[in-house]
C-alpha cells in the first residue's frame, strides 16, 4: 500500500521526505579528515588512526607528486626551432635550441621554427593601367627571424603577409601597362611589388623576412589569349631580328675598320712613293745640271733621245730606217710584241751604256723629206 493512500493519514512516518529532513544538516569536517587519515594510514601499514603513521605516507605521496611534476618538466628545442616561453599566459623568454626545464602548469613552451623557407602564392585577376584584365600569379619566399613579434604582434602573421602581398601585386599592376606586365616588364613589376610588399609589413613588425619574389607568367583573358599570343610571337621575332642585326654588325665592323686601315696605309705609300719620286727627279736634274752647262746640245740631244727611247718602247709602232737598202727584212712581230709588253711592266729606264750610238736618215713620204732617228745598240 502507497504511503500517501486515503486512510493511510496515521503514516506519515512513512514520508521518505518528512524522514531525510529530520536530521539533514552540513558534514562534520573532522570526521572527514579522520576517515581519510584512517584510510591512507591502512594503506600504509597503520592502524587508522595514527597520526605519526599518517603524516608520513603523506609526505611521501606529496615527494612522489613532485619527482613526476619536476621530470615532466624537461623538453627539447630542435636546432631549427627556438622556443617563446609563456609564464602564467604572458611572454617570459625564448631559449635555444637544447635540453630545456620548464615549471609545468605554470609555464608553457611554443617552439618556432626559424631555419625553413617557408612559401606563399597570391594570385587572382587584376586591372592594369591601361584598363585591361590580366590572370596574374606572384610566389613569395620567406622566413622567421622574431618568434616573439611572429607569435604576438599580429593574429595571424602568414595570413597577414598573405593579405599584404595581395595587396601590393594589385596596387603594382594596376600601375602598369598589360603589356608591360606580359612582356617586357616583368622583372620590373617584380622588384616593384617586392618594394611594396616590404613597405606595408614593415610597420606591424611580424617578424618575418621575405628573401625572394617570383613573377610566374601572367595570363590575358581566355576570350583574348590567341590574339596576344601572336602579339606577343612578334615581339620575339622583332628582339630576334635586331639580335640577328647586331650580330651582323659586330661581325661587319670589324672587317670594314681593317678595309679604312689598310686604304689608309696605301694612301700613306703612294704619298711616300710619289714624294720620293719626285725627290729622285729632282735630284737626277740637279746632277744633270752641270753636264747641261758644259755641253748643251750634247746634253739636250741626249735628254730628247733617252724620253724618245722611254715613248717609243711603251708602243706597237715599229719605226725602221731603211734608206739605200733593198734587203728584204723579217720582223718578227709576235716577239717584238710580247718585248713591249714586258718593257711596259718595267718601270726603270735602260742603261746608258746600251746606247752606243745615234744616227739621223732623212727619207721622203709623199714628197715631204722626213727626219727619222735611229738607234744602234751594242747588240746589233
Amino acid at each position: 500500500m502507497a504511503w500517501n493512500e486515503p486512510g493511510n493519514g496515521g503514516n506519515k512516518d512513512r514520508d521518505p521526505w518528512q524522514n531525510n529532513n529530520k536530521n539533514q544538516g552540513p558534514p562534520d569536517l573532522d570526521e572527514v579528515f579522520k576517515k581519510l587519515s584512517g584510510k591512507f594510514g591502512g594503506v600504509f601499514g597503520g592502524k587508522g588512526g595514527g597520526g605519526d603513521v599518517s603524516s608520513f605516507g603523506i609526505m611521501i605521496v606529496v615527494v612522489i607528486g613532485l619527482l613526476i611534476w619536476g621530470v615532466s618538466g624537461f623538453y627539447t628545442i630542435k636546432e631549427a626551432e627556438r622556443g617563446v616561453v609563456l609564464r602564467f599566459g604572458g611572454y617570459h623568454e625564448t631559449v635555444l635550441p637544447g635540453l630545456q626545464w620548464n615549471p609545468k602548469f605554470i609555464d608553457q613552451v611554443i617552439p618556432v621554427d626559424v631555419n625553413t623557407i617557408r612559401s606563399l602564392r597570391g594570385k587572382g585577376s587584376m586591372l592594369t593601367a591601361d584598363e585591361n584584365v590580366v590572370e596574374v600569379e606572384m610566389d613569395v619566399q620567406y622566413k622567421v627571424v622574431d618568434p616573439k613579434q611572429y607569435l604576438f604582434s599580429v593574429t595571424n602573421a602568414d595570413d597577414s603577409l598573405s593579405q599584404a602581398l595581395d595587396s601590393a601585386l594589385r596596387y603594382v599592376v594596376g600601375h602598369t601597362q598589360m603589356n608591360n606586365v606580359l612582356t617586357t616588364g616583368r622583372d620590373i613589376v617584380r622588384k616593384d611589388t617586392w618594394n611594396k610588399l616590404e613597405e606595408i609589413t614593415e610597420p606591424y613588425n611580424m617578424g618575418l623576412q621575405v628573401i625572394d619574389v617570383n613573377f610566374l607568367p601572367a595570363r590575358p583573358p581566355v576570350e583574348v589569349k590567341d590574339a596576344f599570343d601572336d602579339a606577343i610571337a612578334a615581339q620575339e621575332d622583332e628582339e630576334r631580328f635586331i639580335r640577328e642585326a647586331e650580330a651582323y654588325e659586330r661581325e661587319k665592323e670589324p672587317t670594314a675598320r681593317g678595309q679604312v686601315k689598310r686604304i689608309e696605309q696605301e694612301a700613306i705609300a703612294y704619298k711616300e712613293q710619289v714624294t720620293l719620286q719626285a725627290q729622285g727627279e729632282v735630284a737626277r736634274f740637279e746632277a744633270l745640271l752641270p753636264q747641261y752647262r758644259a755641253a748643251p746640245e750634247v746634253t739636250r740631244e741626249r735628254l730628247y733621245i733617252e724620253t724618245m727611247q722611254s715613248v717609243l718602247s711603251n708602243t706597237s709602232k715599229v719605226l725602221l730606217d731603211s734608206q739605200g737598202s733593198n734587203s728584204m727584212m723579217y720582223l718578227p712581230l709576235d716577239k717584238i710584241m710580247q718585248q713591249s709588253k714586258q718593257t711596259k711592266s718595267v718601270e726603270s729606264m735602260p742603261s746608258q751604256s746600251d746606247v752606243n750610238s745615234t744616227y739621223n736618215t732623212d727619207i721622203t713620204i709623199n714628197d715631204t723629206p722626213v727626219r727619222s732617228t735611229r738607234i744602234r745598240s751594242g747588240r746589233e
